[in-house]
């Protein structure tokens, strides 16, 4: 039974675009023609500033993907100086839209420019051109008809990478197959993808939960990770993103199998992998439970499993995501974990 509504999404968490902002217009080279002044002074006016490019973290969207196929973003130039002194128009901003959650990087250098961690942040991708001087600014004792302007400055363009970093309260892990989308599928209104063979989930999911007093969170189950995965072997590496704004982190385990390799070897290998992305992962709280307690190799191996990890100071829990047993005092644990680290 789900505990609350949930969200699935087509997940497209890396993004690289081109922005290109407005040049600045040209200054105006101008004289004032009046009646009974032949000869009237210069009065050309300043071009307008060129457009802006900048990215915004808003509500309208959930993942990349319009970025995936519209890569390129031009703002466009400052309107030219007229005469009489008048500025050109300034050109409209373009405003990029992203999920809350998306990093900006330099393409070429590698550098961070932006973390934008909530809604309302702004980053100013590329500034527009200032608009070039007319000639009525040059004007002097020396000089009092000049016939020069200036041409507005180019606006800057970059290159920039996005990546999205799911802002999950609740990071799910665990080697593929042990039930981690079976688990996000009961306790929320989340559909994934739910099978028996390896790598069933491609992208991240992620389902909010509702518990006790507890204000709602998000829980996001990482694509399966496999031994090596830092190597580049199988997809979960390339996922791990998601989990570096987690709170606490919930690692499934299976032991049904008759092939299972010993659990606890398990345990250690994952967080290895983890530990080779970002040693700071291992500096959440984690929170072990072992799934598949309606079969019955589950249930004859359990206790002897919790012994184990009793022996190393860690308390697991058992459930089972096809039947809900013991699911809630998973999410108990989850939610009280997160109530004491302030999320």
């Amino acid at each position: 039974r789900s505990f609350t509504r949930g969200i699935v999404m087509k997940f497209i968490d890396e993004a690289t675009i081109y922005v290109k902002a407005g040049d600045g217009g040209k200054g105006s080279v101008s004289f004032r023609r009046e009646k009974f002044v032949p000869r009237g002074g210069p009065d050309g006016g300043s071009g307008g500033k060129g457009g802006d490019v900048i990215i915004a973290a808003g509500k309208s969207h959930g993942t990349l993907l319009d970025l995936k196929y519209r890569p390129r973003h031009e703002a466009k130039r400052g309107g030219q100086g007229q005469g009489g002194n008048r500025t050109g128009e300034s050109a409209p901003d373009v405003l990029i839209s992203v999920p809350a959650g998306t990093v900006v990087i330099d393409a070429e250098s590698g550098s961070v420019l932006a973390d934008l961690t909530k809604q309302g942040d702004r980053f100013l991708a590329a500034a527009g051109g200032l608009g070039g001087k007319g000639n009525a600014w040059f004007v002097s004792s020396t000089h009092q008809a000049p016939r020069f302007a200036q041409e507005g400055l180019k606006g800057e363009a970059r290159t920039l990478r996005l990546e999205l970093k799911l802002l999950a309260d609740v990071g799910i892990v665990g080697f593929p197959n042990v039930g981690k989308s079976s688990f996000i599928a009961r306790v929320s209104a989340a559909k994934p993808k739910i099978a028996d063979y390896p790598f069933t989930t491609l992208t991240p999911n992620l389902g909010v939960v509702k518990y006790a007093s507890l204000e709602s969170f998000v829980i996001a189950d990482i694509p399966g990770l496999i031994k090596g995965a830092h190597r580049g072997v199988g997809r979960g590496i390339q996922f791990l993103r998601h989990i570096e704004r987690t709170g606490v982190l919930l690692h499934i385990l299976d032991i049904s199998g008759e092939d299972s390799p010993d659990p606890w070897e398990r345990y250690l290998a994952l967080n290895e992998e983890l530990a080779h992305y970002d040693r700071k992962l291992l500096e959440k709280p984690q929170i072990v439970a072992i799934n598949k307690t309606d079969l019955p190799e589950t249930r004859e191996r359990l206790a002897r499993t919790k012994e184990i990890f009793r022996g190393e100071g860690i308390e697991p829990l058992a459930f089972s995501a096809a039947t809900g047993e013991g699911v809630r005092e998973v999410v108990a644990r989850l939610a009280a974990t997160l109530s004491k680290s302030g999320q």
